[in-house]
């Protein structure tokens, strides 16, 4: 069972029900412990439970597991909060243990110690797992590439040496190894609803959706627009748009005007000066990210701070 997976394992909600019906008698002790451990008015009203025609003991916690199983979060908090309670259980009531002999205490102690060892099983699986990803994640942020590599690649680039299509990815890559050469948690491209997602950088505590262009400039207005939409459709949204031949006048008077500043632009210039070694991609970013908050300017020149002239 995975960490991050929604559903409780089959195996622990089973041996709950064992260890349940092993410490209650009484049917309204049952539901009593389910009601204190988050299960609803509403999902407790139904339950016939007085009566010859009323549910059985086992008929009950079957149902309420039921109900639990098909809520959107599939019962994990009172699952949660119903383990966390058997696996510290310590009392045994008297009357129906000993008293009236209704329960049986050494039945009752071994389906806890075996829910104690479901869940030590549990818990070494999803440490092994955790530390799995861990590594799978450390290893793919590890930059792939040296930073004069990357330059001379991106020169070629400049040259024409690959297709046009080929030059796109091309750049994408440059730019997630140069953000990963300067320590920041990077994300491959993706597509969600439809909007394809040149990738995302983590500067901050933020993540900043990028899109990489090589058109001309005066044809960079229109992906530019559908980029900011991208951007403002998203929590916090935060983006980085790489135009390699820069960007109109006209672009990015529109993005500031009157508006809420998401989007701060990049161009060939920066990247040739990060690629040189006159600053980190992280530095450009600090210095991008400070004159849009300090000045609302979002394009500068990354070492001098000077806004750029379109």
């Amino acid at each position: 069972m995975k960490e991050y997976a929604t559903s409780f394992p089959a195996d622990i909600k089973g041996c709950m029900k064992d260890c349940i019906l092993s410490l209650f008698w009484p049917r309204k002790d049952i539901v009593g412990f389910f009601e204190k451990h988050g299960c609803t008015k509403a999902e407790l009203s139904s339950l016939q439970i007085e009566g010859e025609n009323g549910l059985k003991r086992h008929e009950i916690i079957d149902v309420l597991f039921g109900k639990l199983d098909v809520r959107p979060d599939n019962g994990l908090g009172p699952f949660r909060a119903m383990l966390q309670s058997l696996l510290a259980w310590a009392h045994f009531d008297p009357y129906y243990f000993d008293a009236l002999r209704k329960l049986d205490r050494a039945a009752a102690t071994r389906n806890l110690d075996h829910l104690k060892q479901l869940q030590e099983i549990r818990d070494a699986k999803i440490k092994v797992d955790r530390e799995r990803r861990a590594n799978h994640e450390a290893a793919r942020q590890q930059p792939t590439t040296t930073l004069d590599e990357l330059h001379v690649e991106y020169l070629d680039l400049l040259a024409h040496k690959i297709s046009r299509q080929q030059r796109g990815y091309a750049l994408e890559r440059i730019l997630a190894e140069l953000a990963r050469l300067s320590r920041l948690e990077t994300t491959e491209a993706f597509r969600v609803n439809g909007e394809q997602i040149d990738g995302a950088v983590k500067f901050d505590g933020e993540h900043y959706l990028i899109e990489a262009k090589w058109q001309e400039k005066s044809a960079s207005n229109e992906p530019v627009y559908q980029f900011a939409s991208k951007v403002g459709g998203k929590l916090y949204g935060r983006g980085l748009f790489i135009s390699v031949n820069g960007f109109s006048s006209e672009v990015v008077r529109s993005l500031v005007i009157g508006k809420e500043i998401q989007t701060l632009f990049v161009d060939g210039e920066d990247l040739i000066l990060i690629l040189e070694g006159h600053l980190s991609f992280r530095d450009m970013m600090d210095r991008k990210v400070k004159a849009a908050q300090t000045k609302g300017l979002i394009y500068v020149h990354p070492i001098s701070g000077a806004e750029k002239k379109a």
